[in-house]
């Protein structure tokens, strides 16, 4: 007995220093200048404070706030913080889905989660602007011919808009149960399902589209599936030419089911600052490098909520309520007295492109809280803002 009870102990203290280290004493230093096509600067040519910044890293070096993997801060158009912890590697059969222990670091790219969402719809935003699809208003069905059956009992009225902000009507089921149970509709695609598109039509239509919030995975890949049909390329080939290349990202590859659909609700990997160039173009109104991406038009779509979208509690993190416009969430805090109006990718486990626009400033995380709270937005507001002047 004596024997395990030491064994135990052991195990406990290598756990235990693994996941904190409350010795640390932080000093900062300004981010590396790369070949990345990301300007760089200091705290101190931005106007930022270091003194609760350093005091937000050192609480997380702790333990206070575990499985925080990198945080990123860009201001003025230039990169001035860049921060990597220790955490686990994402790992869909691993306990509380956590893999391999690693020190994070900005090489290595990290699983973003449902930012992939906001990838989906700068997709479909630029297959917009180049007129490939003629509006958001259109019924879905104009893109998908090969499943016109499913076109009736007010089907025939969802539109592309009504996937981008989750009010398609379907009965669907994804925040109600984890992402491994059965009764998870999300899941279900995965093991119970020869062709995702039609699993996700035959859905009963249990609210007017366009009237009723309801978290739906599906809506993505059927937004994958509507620009294959309009662009001639699948989103994997679409992003990668007129999204990812244009921004100097190695275009990553997409998750997709056995049947060859592409899951647009989750799958790939971006780094840190691959995350932060897609916060600053939507910043700079869709334009990068004085290339214009993405329309003005998209990027304020995905800024301000849609109707009826304005107070959504995200389960599993502590963001609080929030609105939801073309799969970006929304959020308002107040610093010195004026307000500051927040927009965000935001992605299971604590994968976040916040986009501040009176700051003119972008934040990103990543972590692995997959099973436990996420804590981003405490770190934002008692860390972040308060080091801005």
């Amino acid at each position: 007995m004596n024997k395990i009870l030491i064994a135990f102990c052991l195990i406990s203290t290598v756990l235990i220093s693994c996941s904190s280290d409350p010795a640390v004493q932080y000093t900062y230093k300004s981010p590396e200048k790369i070949d990345d096509g990301i300007n760089v600067g200091t705290l101190d040519e931005v106007n930022l404070e270091v003194a609760s910044l350093k005091d937000g890293i050192e609480k997380i070096y702790a333990g206070k706030f575990p499985e925080v993997h990198s945080i990123l801060i860009l201001r003025n158009n230039k990169l001035v913080f860049e921060e990597y912890f220790s955490g686990h590697k994402y790992q869909w059969d691993g306990p509380s889905w956590h893999g391999e222990w690693v020190k994070w670091d900005r090489s290595t790219p990290h699983e973003i989660m449902s930012d992939t969402k906001s990838i989906v719809s700068a997709a479909i935003g630029i297959a917009v602007g180049q007129r490939l699809i003629e509006s958001v208003h259109q019924s879905i069905f104009d893109y998908l011919p090969d499943y016109q059956q499913f076109k009736s009992g007010g089907k025939e009225g969802i539109t592309i808009e009504h996937l981008l902000t989750m009010t398609s009507g379907l009965e669907w089921n994804e925040w109600g149960s984890s992402y491994t149970d059965a009764a998870n509709d999300g899941y279900l695609l995965w093991i119970d399902c020869e062709d995702q598109i039609a699993c996700i039509l035959e859905k009963p239509l249990i609210h007017e589209p366009g009237t009723t919030f309801n978290y739906n995975g599906g809506n993505m890949s059927l937004l994958a599936a509507i620009l294959q049909n309009a662009a001639g390329l699948d989103i994997e080939e679409f992003s990668g030419k007129f999204l990812f290349e244009p921004l100097g990202i190695d275009a990553p590859l997409w998750a997709r089911y056995e049947s060859g659909v592409i899951d647009g609700s989750y799958g790939i990997k971006l780094t840190p600052r691959d995350m932060a160039k897609v916060g600053l173009t939507f910043l700079n109104k869709g334009v990068w490098e004085g290339e214009r991406i993405i329309s003005e038009d998209w990027v304020e779509k995905s800024a301000e909520p849609f109707p009826g979208n304005e107070q959504i509690k995200v389960p599993g993190t502590d963001s609080g309520k929030n609105g939801y416009t073309y799969t970006w969430w929304t959020d308002e805090y107040t610093h010195k007295g004026e307000s500051i109006h927040m927009f965000y990718a935001g992605g299971w486990g604590g994968q976040d492109i916040m986009v501040l626009p009176e700051l003119d400033a972008v934040v990103v995380f990543t972590g692995g809280n997959y099973a436990t709270k996420v804590r981003n937005f405490s770190i934002f507001e008692k860390y972040i803002l308060p080091a801005f002047e």
